[in-house]
């Protein structure tokens, strides 16, 4: 069986390791998300908003946090010390993030946990996922959370056998010091072990171990022009 332990360490900066118990199954964390956030006092945390980014719901967002001048941010979130939030963000609510991460240029963010340093920095899609401490996703990158039946969303295990996560919409499990290429693309239920690498423009389905690089050769060929 696969715990969460096996994927993530709890980071020191945040206040939710109580709710995300090391034990569990990784994928059940993902819809703890929701009772994480409402353990936050949102109240402690306003600061000054620039007048183009648009928040609603209860959104918390630390003193140090770096704002961009337009995007939105819909509660309920919670976005970690040192991080930086850049034009054109979209945070569609149950978003946790820890210290220092990256919520880049058009990213789109829901329901998802991002541990510390987590870098995400230009045009991806994160939904129903979580993405371990000092993950790093190359431009483009989308973790696909829903099956084109819409059925369960299972999950291969380490061994190859799979099981079934119980829920609908799942999308990438992404262990710490993971790293994914520009344009990939993660199905639904996706495991990355610590410090694996996805090569760019590749679609990844399945259980990819620790310190194993996902790759395939593309024969390219070239002809003269006829101009």
């Amino acid at each position: 069986m696969l715990i969460a332990a096996d994927l993530f360490e709890h980071p020191q900066s945040w206040p939710f390791a109580a709710v995300f118990a090391a034990d569990l199954a990784p994928w059940e964390w993902v819809p703890r998300i929701a009772k994480a956030l409402k353990t936050v006092s949102f109240e402690l945390l306003e600061r000054k908003i620039p007048a183009g980014l648009h928040l609603s719901g209860d959104v918390c967002i630390h003193s140090s946090v770096k704002l961009p001048a337009y995007g939105s941010i819909t509660g309920p979130a919670y976005i970690g010390a040192g991080s930086d939030v850049r034009p054109g963000v979209f945070i569609r609510g149950n978003v946790i993030t820890g210290a220092n991460c990256v919520l880049g240029n058009s990213c789109e963010f829901k329901n998802c946990l991002l541990l510390d340093g987590v870098q995400v920095p230009h045009f991806s899609y994160v939904g129903d996922s979580i993405l371990g401490n000092r993950v790093h996703l190359g431009a483009g990158v989308i973790c696909s959370n829903l099956r084109l039946d819409q059925s369960e969303v299972p999950v291969q295990l380490p061994d190859g056998s799979r099981c079934g996560s119980g829920l609908r919409k799942l999308g990438a499990l992404v262990a710490d010091e993971a790293e994914l290429g520009c344009n990939v693309v993660l199905n639904p239920g996706s495991v990355l072990g610590r410090r694996a690498l996805v090569m760019p423009a590749m679609s990844f389905c399945g259980y990819l171990g620790p310190n194993t690089i996902a790759s395939y050769k593309q024969h390219i060929q070239t002809y003269s022009r006829m101009d």
